[in-house]
Order: structure tokens, then sequence, then C-alpha cells
């Protein structure tokens, strides 16, 4: 559980408290901050800013008080609500993705709120950066929610790598819903290796005891839109997706689908790369 400083984080704690139980969960909260560096680039000619000791110690000390807020809303959320839960912290001077990564290595999967370019880097990790690197399934959940919506989950299914990792990092979550939907967006001429394709998904399912539904389409105005517009329809809670970035680069899509159909305000997306 990943919680961003200097902010509160209700909902995603809220999420955490329902999902725990349902699977005899250990709950590591985990939260990380940069402080100033005693100079950097000016954006000019690769002039230097350089900052006072005092701006830099009133830094310092903001910052370990955002992260003490942090602890001390985790465990006022989760204790004796959750059976196992245990807090990490780090102050550090490098990237917040790279601290993020590596407690990855403790956890099934990552539960974050969504953070984009242009964010401040001293405080937020880049959603992108981060689901790119970590090796786990990373449920994102918009800021706006308080509670995880399992009454509809839609797999966005194209026949990739990213695809069969995300249904399969998904199954536990796939177990909860009250109903799945597996949907493939594909060319006229390839309708046929579609049904294929999610019929196959829906049979891989049930031999893990998830009833699936499949449907296909075709899409002349953009994959994401027209997924977007399936979700509503479907009034999907979670969509389950791949990941994967373009020509090796940090921003990251779902084949068409960007980062903007991902991270809406109004559902959660548990993607894997």
């Amino acid at each position: 559980m990943h919680l961003q400083i200097g902010c509160l984080n209700s909902g995603l704690l809220n999420i955490a408290r329902d999902l725990a139980p349902r699977y005899d969960s250990r709950v590591i909260g985990i939260a990380a901050g940069r402080p100033l560096d005693f100079g950097a680039t000016d954006g000019f000619a690769g002039g230097m800013v350089y900052i006072s000791g005092e701006a830099i110690q009133q830094d310092r000390d903001e910052l370990d008080r955002e992260i003490a807020a942090a602890e001390a809303e985790f465990h006022a959320a989760l204790s004796g609500r959750v059976s196992a839960i245990e807090w990490r912290s780090s102050v550090t001077y490098e990237a917040l993705s790279d601290c993020l990564v590596r407690q990855a290595r403790s956890a099934d999967l990552i539960v974050s709120n969504m953070s984009s370019r242009g964010i401040d880097p001293s405080r937020r990790v880049d959603t992108g950066d981060f689901v790119m690197r970590a090796g786990r399934p990373v449920l994102i959940v918009p800021r706006t929610l308080t509670s995880l919506d399992l009454d509809h989950v839609l797999v966005a299914w194209k026949d990739t790598r990213e695809a069969r990792r995300a249904v399969a990092d998904a199954l536990p979550l796939l177990k909860q819903a009250a109903r799945v939907t597996v949907h493939e967006i594909a060319a006229e001429v390839d309708l046929a290796s579609a049904r294929t394709h999610v019929d196959d998904v829906s049979a891989w399912l049930a031999r893990h005891g998830i009833v699936a539904e499949t449907s296909v389409s075709t899409c002349r105005h953009g994959d994401a839109a027209h997924l977007d517009a399936i979700a509503i329809e479907l009034s999907a809670g979670v969509i389950v997706a791949g990941v994967y970035g373009h020509n090796r680069m940090r921003e990251w899509v779902f084949g068409g689908v960007t980062r903007d159909l991902l991270l809406v305000e109004n559902r959660c997306a548990l993607v894997s790369h």
C-alpha cells in the first residue's frame, strides 16, 4: 500500500481495509519523500539555482512531518481491522519510484493512487515509471474513490504477453467479482480470431472457477474512447489490462489505450507489465 505524503489517503486505506480480510493479507504501508538538493538546474543554459541551508532544513522538517502523518493515518485506519500490518518509510535523494520498486519484492499486489508526469518529484511517484519497473501487478486507485467496485470487472484483452500476465495476476480479484467480461477490440477482418481469443480466455478462467462473459467489437474512432464507452456501458468498476512502453520509453500505454483511459476518476485499473 503506497501512501502519498502531504495529502490524505483515506480512500486508498478504505480499499485496503476491505481487500485485506478477503485474502487474509498482510498489509505493508510505504511512504517516501525526497528532500531539496543544494543545487538544481534552472532550465536556462544549464544555470544553477542554489538553495539556502535554512530552506533545506525547513523542507526536511516538513518532509518528516508529512511521513509521520502518513504513518499515523495508516495505523489509525488499519490497526485492529487487518490481522497483520507493517510500516516502512524512507527519505532518499534518488527517484521515489526507485525506492518503491525495491519494496515491491515484498508484495503480491501494490495499491497506489495515480500520479503522472509534471508532478512534484519530491513527494509523488510517477505511476507510469513505477508500473513499467515493478514486476508486480499494480492496482491504481483514483483519489476520488473510497471503495473498490467489484460488481463488474472488464478484462481488456489483447493477445500479448502483457495482457496474459495481467489476467493471470488478476485471478484473485476476478474470483471476488460478481461479473467478469473479457472484451477484445479488433479490425473487421480479425473479428473471428478475436472471438477465438476471448473464448479461450473465458475457458481458461472457467478452469480457475471464474465465469466470464465474452464480447468483441470493431472500432473506427480509437481504441481508447471505444473501450471507455464499453466500460461505461457495462458499469465496470475495474479494468484489467496489460501495459507496455513504446520504444523503451517510460511513458506507458495498453495498445492504443492511453493513460487517460486507465487513469479515470470513476474506475480502478489493475495493470501489469
